[in-house]
């Protein structure tokens, strides 16, 4: 038996699927959360709460909805302590997504940020769009 992929998804994907669940980003992390673990730090966490209250986001779901998917979310995940420190993306901002990523021992971080896919792969971990996300773990089910 395989070992169970450790995955980050950024907050760009994240937001994509609460706002389309039936979108590539939602389908990767739908995916996700049944094939592999999910990671999650404190930062993340606030950082998506945050973002999902913005009201631009209105007229493509409710606040009450937003506020379930990230609740729900939390359910299916593991809460990664961040002790390492790591300053290494050209976007400061995306520094917090590497130090989960670095902490949780991740093998995947599903973004589709360009600051950290440009930084693709970091520390041997695989920096991907939620696509090449759905193609690898289409081509590790397929596998005879």
């Amino acid at each position: 038996m395989t070992p169970r992929l450790r995955l980050v998804f950024d907050t760009n994907a994240v937001v994509s699927a609460t706002l389309s669940d039936g979108s590539v980003p939602g389908r990767a992390l739908t995916i996700a959360l049944r094939v592999g673990t999910v990671l999650m730090s404190r930062a993340l966490n606030d950082e998506l709460d945050d973002v999902l209250r913005r009201p631009r986001f209105d007229r493509y779901a409710t606040l009450e909805r937003r506020e379930e998917f990230l609740r729900n979310l939390m359910l299916g995940v593991e809460p990664v302590e961040v002790i390492e420190s790591v300053r290494a993306c050209r976007d400061p901002k995306d520094d917090k997504i590497l130090e989960l990523a670095v902490n949780g021992n991740a093998d995947y971080i599903v973004t589709g940020d360009d600051d950290l896919l440009a930084m693709n792969p970091f520390r041997d971990i695989e920096i991907v769009r939620p696509a090449e996300f759905l193609a690898v773990v289409s081509s590790q089910t397929t596998e005879p």
